[in-house]
Parts: C-alpha cells; structure tokens; sequence
C-alpha cells in the first residue's frame, strides 16, 4: 500500500516534515511513505488557468495523489489556520469538481507547531477542506505542541504520541484497504 505523504510547510527544516518522515517509519508493515514535496511549484489557483492540459506542477500533484492509496497531511498552523500553499494544493486537487482525485480518498491530519495548541485549528480547516472535496478523512487529531522542543535526539518524539500516529496510520491503512465483498 502505498501512502502519499504531504507537508504544508515549505520550510527546509519543517516540524511538519519530520512528522511525516517519523510517520513513514511507523507505518505498518507492507505500506511505503511517498513524500511529496513540491507544494512550492504549484502556481496560485485560477480558474481561467484550469484547463487541460493542466499546469505541470498541478498534474504531478494530481498524478502523486492518484497512485496513492490514501494521503497523509502534516500541516502546520499559519494565523490560526491551514497555511495558503497547502490550501492552494487542495484547491487545484479538487478540480474537477466531482471528479477530484481526492474524491472517496482515505485521509489524515496531523500537526505541529512552536505554539502551545499542536496546530488543532489548522487540523480542523484542513480536515473541513476535504471533507468538503470529498475525501473519506479520518476524524482524528495528532497535535504537536512546542515541536521545537518535542523531537528527541534521535528523530522520535515521545513513546505516547508515537503510538497516537500508530493508531491513526493503522486506521488509515484499514480505510484504504479495498473491500472484501
């Protein structure tokens, strides 16, 4: 099983990156993490420029999203909120309306951020996000508070909030299993 990894930070050194990276080792056994990092390519959306063939950035997107199983979002939390080039991401694959790769996707959010609260509003907006696309989220919260000082040494965060991301990676893995009928 295949998961497509997404950072709504652009930072080099990005909290929220590292969350994904973490998570990618704690993703159960026979699911890879594919990291998609290139949010900082996807032109603003427009619609006049939502045409075929889409922009190339915007395919890539579209294409990432597609061969994956389902998408794991870190985001972090701009001004109370999901940050503009992880939303703008989502804008573009949203289109077509009805026909969005995201459509019936198994989705999770988690976040961190150097403020006390773990990003829980910009979990919440980016899980409103998807929902509305169409996506099949997962309605859990992995926060991250005071990420500055949350990472051990050696890449991991505490035993109780690994075993949080577990649960919500092994619940993203059963969504993303086809059904047996």
């Amino acid at each position: 099983m295949r998961v497509l990894g997404i950072s709504g930070s652009l930072r080099r050194d990005s909290h929220n990156t590292r969350l994904l990276l973490l998570a990618g080792r704690l993703l159960p056994p026979g699911t890879q993490l594919e990291l998609y990092d290139e949010l900082k390519s996807i032109p603003p959306y427009d619609a006049d420029d939502d045409v075929e063939p889409a922009p190339a950035a915007v395919a890539d997107l579209r294409a990432a999203i597609d061969r994956a199983d389902a998408v794991l979002i870190a985001t972090p939390e701009y001004n109370g909120s999901i940050s503009g080039v992880l939303k703008n991401a989502l804008d573009w694959a949203s289109r077509p309306v009805g026909e969005s790769v995201l459509l019936n996707k198994p989705v999770a959010v988690m976040g961190a951020t150097t403020g006390m609260f773990g990003a829980v509003w910009a979990q919440a907006e980016t899980r409103k996000v998807l929902s509305t696309i169409g996506a099949r989220v997962i309605d859990r919260e992995v926060p991250v508070p005071r990420a500055q000082y949350a990472w051990e040494p050696e890449g991991r965060l505490a035993p109780e909030l690994e075993a949080e991301i577990g649960g919500v990676l092994l619940e993203l893995a059963r969504e993303a299993q086809p059904a047996v009928t």
